[in-house]
């Protein structure tokens, strides 16, 4: 028996990855969840074979999720099926214990292949990003500057990119409004320019915004 756990904030996406497996999969249980907290719970009671799980969810943020379930069961396998690309996010994930990353532009065609590579003991990126992997790693290409930023400031960096205020920011990240003023100022330092305006233009030109 195979034992499955999703975790994506959208029912359409939910009910479309568990349509997915249930297709291709014989005596398959599929549970689902919204938020990452319900997740971590959902892995601490039960011996699932495999969690899914997104990035964006409304209670905290799928990577941090992603290191909680690896306190908490080291070996679980992790699939992190994301809207954003995998440019942004694959590498965080693959370093951080995830098996495999997937966009969910390309989850319709290539789940389950990625599904039965990770459950085989391998990993899975699209042949394209793991090309480019190879690509950065011989020819040690100069990395853009916000990838010298934690998971934390990523985030917040992409909130203030799309435009939020700090007070909204910390609200929604259940952070205080001092700590997220001060993760906006190793941001700046870190990629290097000055103010709220420029580091919104960064993220425009890099496509970062939430």
């Amino acid at each position: 028996m195979l034992r499955i756990v999703i975790a994506d904030d959208h029912p359409i996406v939910l009910e479309g990855l568990k349509e997915i497996l249930s297709d291709s999969f014989d005596d398959v249980i599929i549970d689902g969840t919204v938020t990452g907290y319900d997740l971590i719970s959902h892995v601490q009671k039960n011996p699932y074979d495999l969690v899914i799980l997104d990035i964006s969810l409304p209670d905290i943020n799928g990577l941090e999720v992603l290191k909680e379930v690896k306190k908490i069961k080291p070996k679980l396998a992790v699939l992190i099926v994301s809207m954003y690309p995998e440019e942004q996010y694959a590498s965080r994930a693959l370093k951080a214990g995830a098996q495999g990353y997937l966009t969910k532009r390309s989850a319709s065609s290539e789940l389950v292949l990625a599904v039965r590579k990770i459950l085989s003991g391998k990993r899975y990126v699209s042949p394209a990003f793991a090309e480019k992997m190879l690509f950065d790693f011989e020819s040690d290409a100069e990395r853009p500057l916000h990838e010298r930023l934690s998971d934390r400031e990523l985030q917040v960096f992409r909130m203030i990119g799309g435009g939020k205020a700090l007070n909204q920011i910390a609200e929604e990240i259940h952070l205080s409004v001092n700590t997220v003023r001060t993760y906006r100022t190793r941001i700046l330092e870190k990629i290097g320019v000055k103010g709220t305006s420029e580091l919104i233009h960064y993220a425009i030109t890099h496509s970062l915004t939430e």
